[in-house]
């Protein structure tokens, strides 16, 4: 079976195009309001949204108790919500996931991939062969992320506000 590499490149808009290219933001909201209103945001991108998968920070961070329509806590493809009692316990996590990026060199991995499928009746050359697609992780890039994101956090706390994640 053959199988096509693809090394997400930002820069390259045919890859920002790709389902697999995922980028979100937190965002400060007020979960008392009335009304939906994001005050300011914070962006995640696509680096960093894989890295904080890749790196454990979204698993760490589902020890808190996130608020989803889905119930799956903080989760790809979904909106969570985190109360503004909750942040601080939020940045000591940031920060311990932080510690762990120490000494931790560049390194690719694994976004996601489609499966060969063989069809009958057609010739091999003519079936799409599978296609990987990779991201280099950067941990100095991914700590300088969670360092921006802990000073967001603590705004948001001094403000009173909620935290909303948009994955």
């Amino acid at each position: 079976m053959n199988v096509t590499h693809i090394l997400i490149d930002d820069s390259n808009p045919l890859h920002r195009e790709l389902p697999i290219y995922r980028s979100g933001q937190v965002g400060c909201v007020r979960l008392a309001d009335s009304d939906y209103r994001v005050y300011t945001s914070l962006e995640i991108t696509a680096h960093d949204m894989a890295a904080m998968f890749h790196y454990g920070v979204v698993e760490a961070l589902n020890s808190l108790p996130f608020i989803s329509e889905a119930n799956n806590g903080l989760d790809s493809w979904d909106e969570a919500f985190l109360p503004s009692g909750q942040i601080g316990s939020m940045i000591g996590i940031v920060r311990e996931c932080m510690d762990g990026l120490a000494g931790k060199a560049c390194e690719r991995v694994l976004l996601g991939w489609h499966d060969y499928q063989e069809q009958d009746g057609r010739d091999e050359e003519a079936v799409p062969s599978g296609i990987a697609y990779w991201r280099t992780i950067d941990p100095v890039k991914t700590a300088g992320f969670l360092d921006r994101l802990i000073g967001f956090a603590e705004e948001a706390a001094r403000e009173g506000y909620d935290l909303e994640f948009v994955l």
